[in-house]
């Protein structure tokens, strides 16, 4: 992914093409090559922001190791999106024929799509027009409450900001988890999530805060929620003592480190079980040693 192309549709959202252009950019800074081109069949893109974008016309040559990502659009449904030509569907799928890989943010997974590069293929689109996706491309396999998905360098992922959450994971394949977080946190993006989360997650809800002492407990317990954490092990992990670190943890989430621990298995648990697995299974897979705990937190929140 040396080069990466952005591919312009009118109406394109900026932070569909802005989170994923600064996480290459940030990590460009960190020494880690990347060329950022911008695309479209027109020389300036109305934004769906109403800032004008300049583009070129031309697509460069292209390797297997380069990316090509469709941000997404504003519309109200898909069916009144913007026009792609032919030659702009042909070089998304020629790009992927040669090995190269291929994302889309939001609405974006329409192009691919259009593309036929859905077909078979596991995706996900914003939770608005998913329904719609699944009508349009019947051969593509809708990947429902997810941020992202990866099924064959056809990478989709889900609304408007997950598209920093995808490209965070093609910098954490090509160059390894400590340089994705290293990116992340320059950037100010605290939870790197996986394309297993919901897109409406524990680890969201309990993120809009600016401390960071509680940040890096939060850090290793999304991490190894499913493992024992004492309370003494993540107050010395963040250098602080127990007592301090419960407090700032409360007021920072509304939650002890504990509950907060919990709160993510339970949603994983909840996953699982809505895949068929039973609730014992489900207990043991989240690190629950018997089932009875899962139980009492699911009548919990029935």
């Amino acid at each position: 992914m040396s080069h990466v192309v952005f591919f312009l549709v009118p109406g394109v959202h900026l932070l569909d093409l802005a989170g994923p252009a600064q996480v290459f950019s940030t990590a460009a800074d960190f020494g880690h090559p990347y060329t950022l081109t911008y695309v479209a069949e027109q020389p300036q893109v109305p934004t769906a922001q109403g800032l004008p974008l300049v583009a070129a016309l031309d697509w460069p040559e292209l390797g297997p190791e380069d990316l090509i990502v469709v941000p997404g659009w504003r519309c109200v449904t898909l069916a009144d999106a913007p026009a792609i030509g032919a030659a702009s569907l042909q070089v998304l799928r020629d790009h992927h024929a040669r090995g190269g890989t291929v994302a889309s943010v939001c609405a974006g997974a329409d192009a691919l799509g259009r593309a036929g590069l859905l077909d078979g293929r596991r995706c996900t689109t914003h939770h608005d027009v998913q329904d719609e996706l699944a009508r349009r491309h019947p051969k593509a396999v809708i990947a429902r409450d997810v941020l992202f998905t990866a099924d064959d360098r056809v990478i989709t992922s889900a609304g408007i900001a997950s598209g920093i959450d995808l490209a965070l994971h093609l910098v954490a394949t090509r160059h390894g988890p400590a340089v994705a977080a290293q990116v992340a946190r320059n950037m100010v993006v605290y939870a790197r999530r996986n394309g297993h989360e919901p897109q409406s997650s524990a680890m969201l809800r309990h993120r809009s805060h600016l401390d960071d002492t509680v940040h890096r407990a939060q850090d290793l317990i999304d991490a190894r929620f499913d493992e024992p954490l004492p309370l003494a092990t993540l107050a010395t992990a963040v250098g602080v003592s127990e007592r301090t670190l419960t407090r700032l943890f409360t007021r920072a989430t509304g939650v002890t480190p504990l509950r907060y621990q919990q709160t993510l298995r339970l949603e994983r648990a909840q996953h699982f079980i809505s895949h068929g697995a039973t609730i014992d299974a489900a207990a043991r897979s989240v690190g629950f040693e018997d089932a009875r705990m899962l139980r009492r937190l699911r009548s919990r929140t029935a």
